[in-house]
């Protein structure tokens, strides 16, 4: 498949607008409209409960200018799901004629956690759907809460680090392999700093014809603690530590490093060391504690353990 040019993305219709009340320096919008760049055809959307939701459709207003549903924290997969499946029906029908795509956007919270059982079910029943995960490690919508994708060592305010704590104890469960896991025909780690890798993946996902699924870290200024004009250079630094690699997973068995991450492993791109990840965030800053000194050691050590392996599953 080829990729669009700047010109071509150009003519795509914006599909969220500006005017939304996401935090100053949010890694959601931009990944949103990065995302939804992926198709030239028409697209209905539905929202998880969460940050990107009450901040794009506060009543009576509303950011999105495509047919949009608002779900629940835990439903927003068979929400989309059944929207597709209706779809389908009315195309037996012939009542639509319209080749539509179907995009649900969730956050960490209602895709690791609460969603986890909806998500695995639409995977498992092929719908031909995209569920994009804008994932900022927490339940930041709430409060800043740890959720199953918080990094390990994280200060969060239910992972809160002090005298006798380093912060979050585990470490995230790995979302894009357990999709990758149902043998769906696309599934995508991307970073939004990564335009071009970004629009691709979406673009192999809408025109995949069946599940797809893009896990994408989204920065968070309030809850990682870094100024809001950083964001694209945390995004950035996510995948040079190789926190965040970059990959793409085909039939759920052919692995495929992309962007920097390719490069880091060709040996281009210096792969640099997680304490620059560290410093780079408050909600890091007791790590940089002497006492702390063996978590941040045994954060690199699994940080490499993980890039080993991912390495063997692209057979580089």
């Amino acid at each position: 498949m080829s990729t669009m040019s700047l010109k071509d993305l150009n003519k795509i219709p914006v599909r969220l607008a500006s005017g939304h009340r996401l935090c100053a320096g949010c890694g959601e919008s931009i990944i949103a409209r990065q995302i939804l760049m992926g198709t030239e055809k028409d697209v209905v959307v539905t929202c998880s409960t969460g940050c990107f939701e009450v901040s794009t459709t506060i009543f009576p207003y509303t950011s999105w200018k495509v047919p949009y549903v608002h779900t629940a924290f835990g439903n927003g997969a068979a929400t989309c799901a059944g929207v597709e499946t209706a779809y389908k029906a009315l195309l037996k029908q012939g009542k639509v004629k319209e080749d539509i795509r179907f995009v649900n956007f969730a956050g960490d919270g209602a895709t690791y956690d609460i969603g986890l059982q909806a998500l695995s079910g639409a995977m498992e029943r092929g719908h031909n759907m995209l569920f994009v995960c804008l994932n900022n490690e927490a339940y930041m919508n709430t409060g800043i809460q740890r959720s199953s994708a918080t990094g390990f060592g994280a200060s969060t305010t239910t992972s809160w680090a002090g005298s006798v704590s380093a912060g979050k104890k585990e470490f995230p469960k790995d979302m894009t392999a357990i999709i990758a896991a149902h043998g769906v025909p696309f599934a995508a780690q991307t970073a939004p700093h990564a335009w071009r890798d970004m629009i691709t993946k979406s673009q192999k996902a809408f025109e995949c014809g069946g599940p797809s699924f893009i896990n994408a870290i989204s920065p968070c200024p309030r809850g990682w603690r870094f100024a809001p004009e950083e964001t694209i250079n945390i995004s950035k630094l996510a995948v040079e530590t190789c926190i965040w690699p970059l990959y793409e997973v085909e039939n759920g068995t052919d692995y495929t490093l992309s962007a920097e991450s390719m490069r880091i492993a060709e040996g281009k791109v210096e792969k640099k060391p997680v304490t620059d990840w560290i410093d780079s965030q408050g909600r890091y800053k007791h790590l940089k504690n002497e006492k702390w000194e063996p978590v941040v050691e045994k954060l690199q050590k699994e940080n490499d353990r993980k890039w080993a392996s991912l390495l063997k599953l692209c057979d580089l």
